[in-house]
């Protein structure tokens, strides 16, 4: 059987209810083994849809989060404290947090300037609560929200032909246009606004 052959075959199983149940651990190793999610988000969007594509790729990014943090914490101390020595940004959570506590992390997960697995190690080393770490993956839901919608756009492109047939309502796919518009916007003021936040306290 060929790549194509196979791939129609696995993609029916992932659109499932239980290929989406199925997902979220295999998102949650994922984000555990510190691979960058953007993709698999992406993926998710096109397989399940914006919404409930975000539903599991939140519940599967705070799973691995959580993980990564335990593992950081508890059982690779040094290979995290190598692993971030070359990102001196991450390291300064460290001491900040001390400080900033929850807010600190609330900041950093809304801001794009912050690599997602990484940070989930820098906070596993600070002194961070685990309550105020699991707190703080709500600030990943715009990223989240996001990076599933462009993956349902991409779907939608896949079937762009059927709109120039007049096989598809093109009112209904230009509504999804603009809905992804408006939270490539959202989430840039959002960022932005919380780069500034992150600015300000460094310089006080």
């Amino acid at each position: 059987m060929d790549a194509s052959g196979l791939l129609e075959q696995i993609l029916p199983a992932l659109r499932s209810p239980a290929g989406a149940v199925a997902f979220v651990p295999l998102y949650a190793l994922w984000v555990t083994l510190l691979l960058p999610g953007v993709w698999a988000s992406m993926l998710a969007g096109a397989l399940y849809g914006t919404w409930w594509g975000s539903v599991v790729v939140f519940v599967g990014a705070s799973l691995g989060a959580v993980a990564a943090f335990l593992l950081g914490r508890h059982w690779l101390r040094d290979w995290a404290r190598r692993r971030l020595a070359t990102v001196p940004k991450l390291q300064a959570i460290e001491v900040a947090v001390s400080r900033e506590g929850l807010r600190l992390v609330l900041l950093t997960r809304l801001s794009p300037a912050f690599p997602f697995s990484l940070l989930n190690l820098a906070y596993g080393l600070s002194e961070v609560s685990l309550r105020d770490y699991c707190i703080g993956l709500i600030g990943i839901l715009p990223g989240t929200v996001l990076f599933c919608a462009l993956g349902a756009l991409a779907g939608d492109v896949a079937r762009f032909g059927d709109v120039l047939h007049g096989q598809a309502d093109a009112g209904t796919w230009a509504l999804r246009i603009l809905g992804v518009i408006a939270t490539v916007g959202s989430v840039w003021v959002v960022g932005r606004a919380a780069r500034r936040a992150l600015e300000q306290q460094e310089s006080s």
